[in-house]
């Protein structure tokens, strides 16, 4: 009987073949090879379900695709979490590519050691380093974690580099599938209030930003969809909550401002 994989990569692809090399490229390089990789496709017409099939011809067991999945990107992340076998989930989107050949090497360590220390925990996140326009722009600094400086949106979770223990979706549940933009979010503020993470001071992925990034587009219905969001858990935090709160009224206005001033052109 074939033992379970240490990770479940989750791939989420629509028309991706503009990108999709770089994210296999990254995968198939990985010095920890202990790993299943998903792919989640929603009906793509372009090359990219030729590129999968090429990729899953070698090593066919340890890499599937589910097809015609619609429904948006929050349903197509659970069907990768309901098919996943292996002790710790991440979620790497067509976009996107793993920052060097030891990412999941380095992560795995840091489960292993803080299991050795007595102290397991349900997941890890790391920093990643965004590439626009052509450029890689320089990561951000990363404050040490805590519930409350993420309530109060003084620290960020980038999903990219987040790896959750699949047991720990069966504790909080999964991504909410009504919500958008702020699934993530929504994720972490439930799982950050039971199991504190395993912080990774380094650029572990690589996240385009571009005009099609749904992170980048409508940023105004992004930013609202966020703050009902975390008022849905504003119980457990309430300081911190209205901490937020300020800071979302300055970047609401800053946004605001900025679509006037682009209508106005």
């Amino acid at each position: 009987m074939q033992s379970k994989p240490t990770f479940s990569i989750v791939t989420c692809t629509w028309n991706s073949a503009a990108t999709l090399a770089d994210t296999l490229a990254s995968v198939q390089s990985q010095t920890c090879q202990d790993f299943e990789h998903i792919f989640v496709d929603g009906g793509s017409t372009d090359g990219t379900l030729d590129m999968i099939a090429a990729y899953l011809a070698d090593q066919p067991g340890k890499k599937r695709v589910l097809r015609d999945v619609g429904g948006g990107i929050s349903r197509a992340m659970n069907q990768g979490i309901e098919a996943a076998q292996g002790e710790y989930i991440a979620h790497l989107h067509s976009d996107d590519y793993y920052n060097g050949p030891d990412v999941l090497a380095t992560v795995k360590r840091v489960f292993e050691q803080a299991a050795a220390a007595g102290r397991p925990v349900d997941w890890a996140y790391g920093n990643i380093q965004v590439l626009k326009d052509g450029k890689m722009v320089p990561p951000y600094a990363m404050p040490a974690f805590s519930y409350r400086s993420f309530v109060a949106g003084r620290s960020s979770i980038p999903h990219p580099a987040v790896f959750v223990r699949k047991a720990a979706f069966e504790r909080v549940g999964n991504f909410d599938e009504k919500l958008k933009y702020a699934m993530d979010i929504d994720l972490w503020l439930r799982l950050g209030a039971v199991a504190h993470p395993a912080m990774i001071d380094q650029p572990l992925t690589v996240f385009r930003d571009h005009e099609g990034s749904v992170s980048s587009a409508n940023r105004v219905k992004a930013r609202q969809e966020e703050f009902n969001v975390r008022r849905r858990h504003m119980d457990k935090a309430p300081l911190a909550f209205g901490i937020y709160c300020l800071r979302y009224l300055k970047r609401m206005r800053a946004l605001q401002a900025e679509s006037r001033a682009v209508a106005a052109t």
